[in-house]
């Protein structure tokens, strides 16, 4: 059975403007399987609401099902005789129901406006003329972000400006990964977050009482399974024509991360390769990364940017599952095998987002941003900024067990003399992460060393 964990901050947020007992407008998005429709049912609990969710269907369809929806909630057997007959009756309807506290949540309401593109005309011009002025809470999630970005939020769509709050739910903390898995240990949750991230729907689809590649080998590698086909299934609700898009993404996958590197890859025109990988950022699916010194003048115009997977569950699927597809098509069933040699390298490169995501719930009062450096040949892992204090934290990740941290330390220290950034009045610490340490140090050259192994990040 799912559990409903966490979500505190958006409950108090969508409580907030239940409580105003004003007409509120909400737009509520994420993607695919991050647990909108849960969260607002939740919040909906003990409330007068009705709830209603998009379908590809025929208007006809979708006008009955609201007239069937009215019927049942309000015992309204006049409706049987004179159905409301299109989107402004209902709205009107709506009006009249609406003069005690009434939620009225629109479930995939893309699906609504792809199919009949009016109702955003028509929902501003009732909005405007009667429901803001009555006791209704209209919220409207959906998945598509790129679909509810331009029918709901931008300057340019009907419903600018009537928005009287807007919430984009992203996925889980880290820190709620035991909650789903409570018999995994710290080096499986880390396995569960390299696969499939912290996403609500896909963590809810692994069965904590079965092993962790029990559950890949299953739940990812098995013709059929949700799980198998879920990239391509959200690239084409997203994107009309998906194929540069997988060549991008496939290519980034498998180590080319410069823009020329990209090109050179698929071809693209380095226009064309521009606006697909802005898409690409825009639906959180890649990240532009540059060093974290860099000044923002410096960014804008930086050429030295890497492009990476940001989210882990596409990563994981391109390196693993699309370049294996035939032979798991074949039924092969020694691929699980061969994906585990190649498996722990995969895992070392998302262990350093995990710790950076560790160290920013750690130390967010301490530190204002948190990346990467780099410069040539020189890279460090992890480094926290505080411009105000001028405090600066170096970071290291190994995926590895019996780690020498003094070792580490040395070799981090040469690295930390080329990092150009208040260079001679910052304040310096340190952070080791590993699997386990030899001996564990607090101190180094007279700055404060912090060393978290896999209990500490448990």
């Amino acid at each position: 059975m799912n559990k409903f964990i966490n979500r505190k901050k958006e409950l108090e947020f969508l409580e907030q403007k239940y409580k105003s007992n004003k007409a509120e407008l909400l737009i509520l998005y994420g993607r695919r399987r991050v647990g909108k429709t849960e969260l607002v049912l939740k919040f909906c609990e003990s409330k007068n609401y009705f709830y209603f969710m998009g379908r590809l269907e025929s208007k006809e369809d979708t006008i009955k099902r609201f007239n069937n929806l009215f019927i049942e909630k309000f015992k309204d057997s006049s409706l049987l005789n004179s159905p409301l007959s299109n989107f402004d009756a209902i709205f009107d309807y709506l009006v009249e129901k609406a003069n005690e506290r009434i939620i009225f949540v629109f479930d995939e309401f893309p699906f609504l406006v792809d199919r009949f593109p009016e109702i955003v005309s028509i929902l501003q011009d009732k909005w405007d003329s009667k429901l803001k002025k009555s006791k209704i809470m209209l919220v409207l999630l959906g998945s598509s972000v790129g679909m509810m970005e331009k029918y709901a939020l931008d300057y340019k769509s009907p419903l600018y400006g009537r928005r009287t709050g807007q919430w984009k739910l992203d996925k889980f903390n880290i820190s709620h990964l035991k909650e789903f898995f409570p018999k995994y240990s710290q080096e499986h949750l880390i396995y569960v977050y390299s696969v499939i991230d912290s996403i609500p729907g896909y963590l809810n689809l692994f069965d904590t009482n079965k092993s962790i590649w029990e559950n890949i080998s299953e739940k990812m590698f098995s013709k059929g399974e949700f799980l198998y086909e879920e990239v391509e299934i959200l690239l084409r609700e997203e994107l009309r024509d998906p194929s540069n898009y997988m060549s991008i993404i496939s290519a980034i996958s498998g180590g080319l991360n410069s823009f020329n590197e990209i090109s050179q890859k698929t071809n693209l025109d380095k226009t064309m390769l521009s606006k697909y990988l802005g898409v690409l950022e825009f639906l959180n699916i890649i990240e532009r990364l540059q060093s974290i010194t860099e000044s923002s003048k410096d960014k804008l115009k930086s050429k030295k940017s890497l492009y990476v997977i940001k989210d882990n569950f596409y990563d994981f699927w391109f390196k693993f599952v699309y370049l294996n597809k035939q032979e798991i098509e074949k039924g092969n069933k020694k691929i699980v095998d061969k994906i585990k040699r190649d498996f722990e390298l995969y895992v070392s490169f998302k262990f350093e987002n995990y710790c950076k995501e560790f160290l920013e719930n750690k130390f967010f009062e301490e530190y204002s941003s948190f990346g990467k450096w780099w410069y040539k040949d020189n890279e460090i892992d992890i480094v926290a900024l505080n411009s105000e204090k001028k405090k600066i934290l170096f970071g290291e990740c190994k995926w590895s067990e019996n780690i020498d941290a003094l070792e580490i330390l040395k070799k981090l220290d040469e690295k930390t003399k080329k990092v150009n950034w208040f260079l001679e009045k910052r304040g310096e610490e340190y952070v080791l992460f590993a699997k386990s340490f030899k001996k564990k140090l607090n101190e180094f050259n007279g700055k404060k060393v912090y060393c978290f192994d896999l209990k500490d990040l448990y």
